[in-house]
């Protein structure tokens, strides 16, 4: 599917359009799911470059395996940067771009830290099968995991409507 009939199709089918939510400060479900699709992406990015060089790791090309699955969703991720920065631009935001763009540095460099603060081998032991279970999703099952949303790692702006 081409890109950006892919964002189409995901803006339309998600109820995602400018007017219905202009003016709002507040994510729907499709920018929540956005934000959610991002931040498992960069997890997975920390992941790979983090424990690809570990020896218990190293056999299963970790990083590798990320950029597969960057690759095969490559239309899914654009279309996630597309809502953000749609959103950014609703919002009000003078460089809706530059404001996506922190966004992506934010949600990685969340990631990185939490990856810091645990010994690295015990960070590869806990982390580095969500890299083999996304490497087995379709574009279904990722958008699933993308709006699930956790309590404990909550998006950076309150959901519509809850």
């Amino acid at each position: 599917m081409k890109p950006i009939i892919f964002v189409l199709t995901v803006f339309f089918a998600l109820g995602l359009t400018s007017a219905a939510f202009a003016g709002q400060a507040c994510y729907s479900k499709a920018e929540a799911e956005a934000e959610q699709g991002l931040r498992i992406h960069s997890e997975l990015m920390v992941i790979g470059l983090n424990c690809q060089a570990m020896p218990r790791f190293a056999s299963q090309n970790l990083y590798g395996k990320y950029r597969i699955f960057t690759r095969d969703h490559a239309d899914l991720i654009a279309a996630y940067e597309k809502i953000l920065t749609t959103y950014f631009q609703r919002t009000g935001s003078p460089d809706p771009a530059g404001s996506f763009n922190t966004l992506r540095t934010t949600l990685a460099n969340k990631v990185s830290r939490d990856a810091a603060s645990m010994r690295p081998d015990l960070f590869c032991v806990r982390y580095a099968p969500r890299i083999e279970q996304a490497s087995g999703m379709d574009m279904k099952a990722v958008r699933k995991w993308a709006s699930t949303f956790y309590p404990s790692h909550p998006v950076s702006s309150p959901i519509c409507d809850q």
